[in-house]
């Protein structure tokens, strides 16, 4: 879960970044498609889903 967690977070900040560069990830590229508004939701639920699961993967692992 950690990796999958990092993962996401990974490409959600890229996204955004690159985002302001005028540039995209190719396997994110269909994000923009319903329009800037779900486009951001989108990005920023990345980053919310991926950095929540690399929190729990990481409490996980201190436990065991």
């Amino acid at each position: 879960m950690k990796s999958l967690g990092g993962n996401l977070f990974f490409f959600g900040v890229g996204a955004i970044v690159l985002y302001f560069l005028q540039m995209q990830f190719i396997i994110l590229a269909w994000i923009d498609m319903w329009g800037p508004t779900v486009g951001w939701a989108i990005r920023i639920g990345l980053v919310v889903v991926g950095g929540a699961l690399w929190l729990i993967g990481n409490k996980k692992e201190a436990i065991s």
